[in-house]
């Protein structure tokens, strides 16, 4: 392990999120806000501490390990996340707490969405600038780690393509190099967002308003800068650009280069992942519409809207809202919560298990039961035409396992910490799925639940960005024996 390489890396991407905090000192100064200092301040420290660090250690430039990447895309997340609190923390406008500071830019870094802060429509544009960057900046960080970083540590969900299926190309690489890879998909991200700033201005928006959306839609977080997020502009046309662009930012971004050289899209069509991950969609924006046509909670025309907006946002994990679903009659509120546990697909800026890891849980049930009718057959796990290793089978299990073992016990820690079992069950559900807003006391903010309670989703978060077993390996005795 070479902790002196770790160290400068290190440094140089805390030097780097100090850039971040340029765009908020502008805003700050196109409408006067008085938090402007905040950011000046928080530029310097993060400046100031990213150089120190990367000029002790700048002559430390040795090859890394596989080990070395695992501590570097870990401090990604939990260092960047910790400096990228101090604007909240530091505010002169906004009372908030170290906890909230932190929740908030872990929220925002890992796309989820979950915010503590309420008078959204009051704070200074600056901060509400800050937080949606916040999301974009990590989308981005999503997308290279889930296609060009994990893949060279042999984990995540686009681990699952090695076999050559139809869709992604071989070895998960886009470009030779990872820094082609890095920049290819860099391209396809800051298009996806232009296009977003424009549609929405084009529907009435204000360009600041538009852009930040874009940030947050793009990145499938969830942040708005107003506290009735997309239904605060109550438009038909609003909605249906922002249930558009989720539905593209929640597919694998390999599929979207593989279309931007090819100029075709009947790749999309014969990737069993993009298939399933819109055959969900439909489903439970069938299943949304039928109840709240049935109930008469809304009339036809908005059932169908309400149904498509809220099903992709949250089947995507992006968190938007138009209506408090919470409220929504019979079983909808916990359907859309589920298929917050599905996601979006692998190599996306989409939160949950990933719809590939899905599918093959799914094949691997019905293999079992055609076992049980055929003991002596051998059946084979296909994805498209391609047959799978036992492996790769065998690895989504333990993620499963991994997974709904830590969700449990996140789930008693909230209930001891005194939430009740649906708030602290789609607390830990929407956290761990990078959703943002549950169910019961956390359906609208997470601001009255205690802070033990807030760095336990916080560690939430940083689990279900990181795959879980990125983290987890950390914790193993024999990652630090040599």
């Amino acid at each position: 392990m070479h902790l002196g390489t770790i160290l400068r890396i290190l440094g140089i991407l805390i030097a780097l999120l100090s850039v971040t905090l340029i765009p908020p000192m502008i805003v700050a100064y196109i409408y006067k806000d008085s938090g402007g200092v905040t950011f000046i301040q928080s530029f310097f420290i993060t400046l100031f501490l990213g150089g120190m660090l990367w000029y002790r250690y700048r002559h430390n430039k040795k090859e890394l390990k596989t080990k070395d990447g695992f501590i570097i895309v870990v401090l990604f997340w939990t260092v960047l996340s910790s400096f990228g609190a101090l604007p909240f923390y530091l505010s002169t406008t906004q009372d908030i707490q170290l906890v909230d500071a932190v929740f908030e830019s872990f929220s925002g870094l890992t796309t989820t969405g979950a915010t503590v802060l309420t008078g959204l429509d009051t704070m200074p544009k600056a901060i509400l600038y800050y937080r949606q960057q916040l999301q974009w900046v990590g989308g981005m960080g999503i997308i290279v780690l889930a296609v060009a970083v994990l893949p060279m540590l042999g984990i995540g969900g686009m681990q699952l393509y090695r076999a050559e299926t139809p869709g992604p190309v071989k070895d998960t690489k886009l470009t030779p190099r990872i820094a082609g890879t890095a920049k290819a998909l860099w391209y396809i991200y800051l298009v996806l967002t232009i296009s977003c700033t424009l549609a929405y201005w084009s529907a009435g928006m204000t360009f600041f308003d538009a852009l930040t959306h874009a940030y947050s839609t793009v990145a499938i977080g969830g942040f708005s800068t107003h506290d009735a997020s997309i239904g605060y502009f109550d438009s038909a046309i609003i909605e249906s650009i922002c249930s558009i662009f989720m539905l593209i930012a929640g597919v694998n971004f390999s599929l979207h280069y593989i279309a931007f050289n090819s100029f075709g899209l009947m790749h999309y069509f014969r990737d069993p992942e993009f298939k399933s991950y819109i055959l969900l969609m439909a489903i439970t924006t069938v299943s949304c519409f039928l109840i709240l046509v049935g109930t008469q909670t809304f009339n036809v025309e908005d059932s169908i809207r309400k149904a498509i907006f809220q099903a992709i946002s949250v089947g995507t994990t992006a968190g938007f809202t138009t209506e408090n679903f919470n409220l929504w009659p019979a079983f909808l509120p916990v359907l859309l919560l589920l298929t917050s546990f599905v996601g979006g697909c692998a190599g996306s800026t989409g939160g949950g298990m990933k719809v590939i890891r899905v599918l093959l849980l799914f094949k691997q049930g019905f293999r079992e039961i055609k076992k049980l009718i055929h003991p002596r057959a051998v059946f084979v796990i296909k994805l498209g035409k391609q047959p799978l290793d036992n492996n790769i089978i065998e690895a989504v299990w333990g993620f499963f396992a991994a997974y709904i073992f830590l969700f449990v016990i996140m789930l008693l820690a909230l209930m001891a910490d005194g939430l009740d079992q649906v708030t602290a069950f789609s607390a830990v559900a929407a956290c761990m799925n990078n959703l943002g807003p549950g169910l019961g006391d956390v359906a609208l903010n997470y601001a009255n639940i205690g802070d033990f309670s807030k760095w336990v989703l916080c560690f939430a978060m940083l689990l279900g960005r990181l795959e879980i077993f990125t983290l987890l390996v950390l914790f193993v005795p024999a990652f630090w024996r040599r």
